[in-house]
């Protein structure tokens, strides 16, 4: 008989996979998925028409704890038999993450076990391909599948002043599908990344259309939304935080808050996705250490002199590497010091009590 209390596919759970076997670490443990989090705590879902509280290991509630050994948004869980106690956390296999805002360097995970992620982007004058350019950087690091939805085309008068930006992103293979947010009929295009199993998350700016496409896609009124500035087109924040929600397409949508500052986490590889054709041109450089300013036989420079790659786009390159590799020393800074401070802990408190 079915135990009407648990529907993981409705969920996201991948149907070609074995619960048994995902849990067998925990034995006796429930199944569970993280759909919010708050700063009280967690609230899990086995079934998409209920969700629950329930208890962070000791572990997790620790300052320095790192990041990604916590629960986010889209994790699945092993919960005790009564359903009060997260016992763990099940392997990813994805991640989309982004240096926290601030001064203080800090990773700030987005969602978990995502299949693709839906980058929404207003044809207003708050678009930018530069910005949208810098989250696939992050999307390309987290192990999911880009897409670029444009929303606004009931308002744009030239679309294809927008999509042409993007093309040769639409060339090397990421759907971009522009659309009025609104349209239950135009919002259809994105089915195919929403079916049984599948998990979506919505990125962009506020103002951009996430949560008005959130609800063109659930076919109700569920998330707040709310008009962007005339003046500049900037938008603002009516989603507080990141939730999973099931559709009735079969998949799940996690809506996050609109992000303007997009740190990179130090993850990111530029040797593959959009920017590898830096790495190929590299290769075909006279020397193996060019900096690809004024050396002989640079490849990089006759590329640009001969208009096969233009300057701008190679100093956006530059910019977010040099910004990459700061965020990468600046990590491993960071992991360095918490790994030191962990060994001075076990020495104080064996030291104290003869005990490890």
């Amino acid at each position: 008989m079915t135990d009407l209390r648990f529907d993981f596919g409705a969920i996201g759970w991948p149907p070609s996979q074995s619960i048994a076997e995902a849990l067998a670490p925990w034995p006796g443990a429930q199944l569970a998925r993280v759909v919010a989090q708050h700063r009280s705590g967690y609230e899990l879902a086995q079934h998409p028409e209920h969700s629950f509280r329930a208890q962070a290991p000791a572990g997790w509630l620790r300052p320095r704890t790192d990041p990604e050994l916590r629960a986010v948004v889209g994790d699945w869980v092993a919960l005790d038999a009564a359903g009060k106690q997260i016992l763990g956390l099940l392997p990813r296999h994805a991640l989309l993450k982004r240096a926290a805002a601030g001064e203080h360097f800090q990773q700030q995970l987005i969602a978990a076990n995502i299949d693709h992620v839906l980058l929404v982007s207003g044809m207003d004058a708050d678009f930018n391909a530069k910005r949208i350019e810098r989250y696939l950087l992050l999307i390309a690091a987290s192990g999911a599948k880009p897409v670029l939805v444009l929303t606004k085309l009931d308002k744009c008068g030239d679309p294809g002043f927008y999509i042409s930006q993007l093309q040769a992103l639409a060339e090397g293979g990421i759907p971009v599908h522009a659309l009025n947010a609104k349209s239950a009929v135009e919002a259809a295009v994105l089915h195919t990344y929403l079916s049984p199993g599948k998990s979506a998350v919505l990125v962009g700016s506020s103002g951009a259309g996430k949560s008005t496409l959130t609800n063109t896609l659930l076919g109700t009124e569920k998330m707040k939304t709310r008009s962007v500035r005339e003046a500049d087109a900037k938008g603002r924040h009516t989603t507080t935080h990141r939730a999973l929600i099931a559709l009735p397409q079969g998949g799940c949508l996690i809506d996050t808050p609109g992000m303007r500052e997009l740190k990179l986490s130090g993850d990111e590889r530029f040797d593959e996705g959009m920017f590898a054709e830096f790495a190929t041109l590299a290769g075909q450089c006279r020397f193996s250490d060019c900096s690809h300013g004024n050396e002989p036989g640079c490849a990089v420079q006759a590329a640009i002199t001969e208009g096969r790659l233009t300057l701008e786009r190679y100093q956006h390159y530059c910019k977010l590497k040099d910004e990459r590799d700061a965020a990468a020393m600046t990590l491993a800074d960071r992991r360095a010091s918490d790994k030191a401070l962990s060994a001075r802990v076990k020495r104080h408190i064996k030291d104290k009590f003869g005990r490890k």
